[in-house]
């Protein structure tokens, strides 16, 4: 597929990144690490892929805004414009040696992502959507899964950390879910989760308390691969509330009302 000037500017700097971290996930037990808070880790790898990002993007766009996880907000000269990214969507399964972990590159135009990039370098999966052209893993399109049965379906979730005060709300989630349910996974990256969904692998997926930068791109690949994607409190706004919902158009609907409880 040829995507615009931006997608590949993207696609490029998440490579880039992705190489980086791979290079340092081969020497995951001499990482320098520092603790930000409770269950969540940076790493040296966390801040040089990030440098990278934003070196490639915003000498590529330089008028364009930033929003990242390690740096935080800069407005840039054009306001209807900016670059939303995570250096590394799965830091703790990153620093525990586990390959599952991706580079989430989003861009933003009037409040609406447009583009969105989710690099998973460990196994080399490039997922990738533009606003009305369809979603793609690497050379192949995505679409969501067609199942329609509960009980044939596999749904994603994040399960808080650390003493959260949002645990026993995932707790009761998974007590109404589970039992209705193929099976639901935590495999610790939200981007990867939306990417899986908009593949096909899960047929599901929902989480609160994300930050705009897990989310951005994942929300364009799941809505270009066919899916529906919603707040998870009806009436909010995904990336500002942190709290999400995407399924799949067949099991939407039932899926939605058991998380939510209605």
């Amino acid at each position: 597929m040829a995507g615009s000037a931006n997608l590949n500017v993207m696609m490029k700097a998440a490579r880039k990144a992705g190489r980086s971290l791979a290079k340092d996930f081969r020497e995951v037990e001499q990482l320098q690490v520092s603790m930000k808070g409770a269950g969540d880790f940076v790493s040296r790898a966390d801040i040089a892929a990030e440098a990278i990002l934003k070196e490639e993007l915003m000498n590529a766009r330089p008028t364009y805004g930033w929003l990242a996880e390690e740096e935080g907000e800069i407005e840039g000269q054009d306001p209807t414009r900016r670059w939303i990214v995570d250096p590394l969507d799965g830091t703790t399964n990153f620093l525990h040696g586990l390959p599952h972990w991706a580079v989430s590159v989003a861009l933003e135009h009037k409040g609406q992502i447009i583009a969105g990039v989710i690099y998973d370098a460990s196994k080399d999966e490039l997922f990738f959507a533009e606003k009305g052209e369809g979603a793609f893993v690497n050379e192949s399109r995505l679409r969501v899964s067609g199942r329609s049965s509960m009980i044939e379906s596999i749904f994603a979730t994040g399960v808080p950390f650390g003493g959260r005060s949002d645990l026993p709300e995932t707790l009761q989630d998974l007590a109404r879910l589970m039992p209705s349910c193929a099976g639901v996974r935590r495999f610790g990256s939200a981007a990867l989760d939306m990417a899986y969904v908009a593949a096909g692998r899960y047929d599901g997926f929902w989480e609160r308390r994300l930050n705009a930068w897990d989310m951005a791109a994942g929300v364009l690949i799941v809505k270009e691969a066919g899916g529906l994607i919603e707040p998870l409190n009806p009436g909010g706004n995904i990336l500002e509330d942190g709290d999400v919902i995407c399924a799949n158009e067949a099991i939407f609907n039932k899926f939605s009302k058991v998380v939510r409880n209605q």
